[in-house]
């Protein structure tokens, strides 16, 4: 493998953090809740990007994130308020920015032209303190004040002609120097950084001819060489129009690691002010001439990925930036899923030695019992570190909706704004892929179907910028996610007619406000009238329930009209492993998650209630749950058993509720691997997934919101009899 392109796919993984950060600061700017080191990091985020770029010979790419670079650099000296619709139109270029990088990466038709050339005019004029190019009656950019040679399509995005940021004496200045005299020395920890000296010189002779000098006056005898200190300098004449802000943006990521002096030559006498060096021992040196070749070896164009702050504008640092950096690696993901593979296999092994352990009749000081807790013990441990490693946090996914919004929101001319809690929520990483699809439906949703356009919210008396919020949190061992917004709710009137019309339901039938919602749910469903780029195809909310499920999740909603609607995500933290309790019910095994229970507990005669036709309840410290038969409500017997022989598994669902399941026998508690039972033989209710004990046999993992949801629905025979089958 080439070894610059191992090296150009970890600059594009840096480009997804970079772009990443990029996001994340300038919703904060959006929100006001940024602050001067903010608009630091943003900078920092692009002008990295246009370093890698450029090392790598990307053009469009460092020309867009240069004007990009420039407009930030003005924002973070002041001369641009850091808020309004400077920031919204950051956010645009950030949107063309990660075009532009995922054309560079995947190939493909590019960035649209006219879409990059009328961002990259509005940063210029935004720069320069003038209003953007209006656009003509077909929409394109009219750019009538750009000369027509000034560069490719009429805009010359390249370093020497476009604005910076200089200081107010040097663009006082009246005639335009001829050249600048530099004396350049760095210092041991340039080099330690794996800078290099050679890149900053021929970084030079872009700006114009140059006559380098070596100064070899430190140089030691050659038995005193240190080849870990840094012993050369250097003297250059620069000869061309440029200005000393451009000189000091090729040193600027270096400036704290060498010794940098600039000063103006003589318009007459060709001579500059710096005060007067050791005299140098070796040859002048051209970088066009005697120097080519070396310079020929060198991989391109490179401009450091770090940006320091300007000496002439400090920016205070805040405690953190002192904090060593925590060291981390990249590793391949197979690698990762192939530890998590073998760990689930240590799990059973684990067991299954339990298991002969416990049939051998080994007494509990037996030598091999002991060393098997130990066994267990560790293998324990080594699972969490395994599922840490996976466990990745939910805000990779959020980042990729503030986009999706301010697209949908342009589409429709509605004005949104995104609010996200929870994002540091941890999650493994199977589910965090999984997620994005099914979220992005349920945004464009939100943003379609459920918020107002502004003139019915003011109507409404809401503010016109509809609200929609996304937020993560753990409880009972599961992710919880929830979309929500601020619009018109569910219109259930609308949702029930519709499925009148296409055949769904019944005219006459009764249904709960729930039962309505969830019609939402059914395959084709749709209440669009036309169909658009966003809506009213029929698919959408159908493949977003699909998903989930396929993930062992569940999705609800809860609508409120004129108020606005939620719609929850349940979600497993991990599709690997989990503590169960393996019970016994109907002749089988199953195993119930740990996170939901709450207690166990046998059934007293007196505990016990009556409750509709069939139904039953259980007191427990003077409050009643429902009680439910687990085996007829799997479909294995068709009766209920006497719960003063059962045993009863006192549970908490999702929403904060109880319940109470009845099941013959507990077995004990341990440490499952999840199989999918949809992926390797169809799904079943009220089954999440399935398992392998320690004696090899099969074990289903009960689904409990699921049983406990649908216990008033009738038992699923023909599907549980496959389940017990299995």
């Amino acid at each position: 493998m080439d070894p610059m392109e191992s090296i150009k796919a970890t600059f594009f993984l840096e480009c997804e953090e970079l772009l990443g950060d990029l996001e994340a600061g300038l919703m904060a700017l959006e929100n006001g809740e940024g602050d001067d080191e903010t608009v630091n990091a943003i900078f920092r985020a692009v002008h990295s990007v246009k370093g890698g770029a450029g090392a790598f010979g990307l053009d469009d790419l460092v020309r867009f994130a240069h004007v990009f670079e420039t407009a930030l650099d003005r924002m973070r000296s002041g001369q641009i308020a850091a808020a309004g619709d400077a920031v919204k139109l950051m956010l645009r270029a950030a949107d063309v920015l990660a075009d532009l990088v995922q054309t560079a990466r995947d190939g493909g038709p590019g960035v649209e032209q006219q879409r990059s050339m009328a961002i990259a005019a509005e940063l210029e004029a935004l720069s320069e303190g003038r209003d953007p190019a209006p656009a003509n009656a077909d929409g394109e950019l009219a750019i009538d004040t750009v000369p027509d040679d000034a560069g490719i399509d009429g805009l010359d995005f390249t370093p020497q002609t476009v604005s910076l940021d200089l200081p107010a004496d040097l663009e006082a200045a009246a005639p335009a120097p001829v050249g600048w005299r530099i004396r350049f020395r760095p210092n041991t920890d340039l080099y330690a950084k794996a800078n290099d000296a050679a890149f900053l010189l021929r970084e030079l002779e872009g700006l114009g001819e140059c006559q380098v000098t070596p100064d070899l006056s430190g140089l030691p005898a050659f038995d005193d060489l240190d080849p870990e200190v840094s012993h050369l300098a250097w003297e250059i004449e620069l000869s061309g129009e440029c200005s000393e802000a451009a000189i000091r943006e090729v040193f600027e990521f270096a400036e704290g690691d060498c010794e940098l002096e600039i000063a103006q030559l003589d318009h007459h006498a060709g001579s500059a002010a710096l005060p007067p060096g050791p005299d140098p021992a070796g040859p002048e040196i051209s970088l066009s001439d005697a120097n080519a070749e070396l310079m020929a070896e060198l991989p391109g164009p490179v401009a450091a990925p770090v940006a320091s702050d300007k000496p002439a504008k400090p920016q205070a640092q805040p405690a953190s930036a002192t904090a060593p950096a925590q060291a981390t690696i990249r590793v391949e993901l197979d690698r990762v899923d192939r530890l998590i593979d073998l760990v689930g296999e240590l799990v059973i092994n684990q067991a299954m030695l339990a298991q002969r352990a416990s049939e051998s009749d080994l007494g509990r000081s037996n030598g091999v019992s002991m060393a098997l807790d130990d066994l267990e013990q560790l293998t324990r441990e080594i699972q969490d570190s395994c599922m840490a490693i996976r466990a990745q946090p939910v805000k990779s996914v959020f980042q990729r909706m503030p986009r999706l919004l301010r697209e949908i929101a342009a589409m429709t001319g509605k004005q949104v704004r995104l609010v996200t809690e929870g994002e540091g929520t941890e999650v493994d990483k199977t589910v965090i892929e999984r997620l994005t699809e099914p979220l992005t439906h349920m945004v464009r949703n939100a943003v379609d179907h459920g918020l107002e356009t502004p003139g019915e919210r003011k109507g409404a008396g809401k503010p016109e910028e509809g609200t929609v919020r996304l937020s993560a949190v753990h409880r009972s061992g599961r992710i919880v996610i929830e979309v929500a917004d601020d619009g018109r709710g569910i219109n259930r009137e609308r949702v029930r007619q519709k499925a009148v019309d296409r055949g769904l339901i019944d005219a006459s039938a009764a249904l709960s406000d729930e039962e309505v919602d969830n019609l939402i749910f059914h395959p084709g469903f749709s209440t669009a009238d036309q169909v658009s780029d966003i809506s009213g195809r029929g698919v959408g909310m159908d493949v977003v329930k699909r998903s989930i499920q396929a993930l062992g999740g569940r999705i609800s909603i809860s609508s409120r009209p004129g108020e606005g609607s939620v719609f929850t995500l349940s979600l497993p933290l991990t599709l690997a492993v989990l503590d169960g309790m393996v019970v016994t019910c109907a002749g089988e095994t199953l195993v119930a998650p740990l996170t939901a229970i709450v207690e166990t507990l046998k059934p007293r005669p007196e505990d016990l209630e009556k409750f509709g036709p069939q139904g039953r309840l259980l007191k427990v410290r003077d409050t009643y749950v429902p009680l439910i038969d687990v085996g007829v409500r799997l479909g294995w017997r068709t009766s209920g058993t006497d719960p003063a022989q059962c045993v009863v598994l006192l549970v908490e669902t999702e929403s904060g509720g109880r319940a109470a399941l009845l099941v013959d026998a507990i077995q004990g508690q341990r440490q499952v691997v999840i199989k999918s039972l949809e992926a390797n033989y169809q799904r079943v209710d009220g089954v999440a997934a399935a398992t392998i004990l320690g004696d090899g046999r099969v074990a289903l993992i009960l689904d409990i919101d699921a049983v406990i949801s649908s216990r008033r629905a009738p038992p699923p025979t023909g599907q549980a009899s496959l389940a017990k089958a299995s």
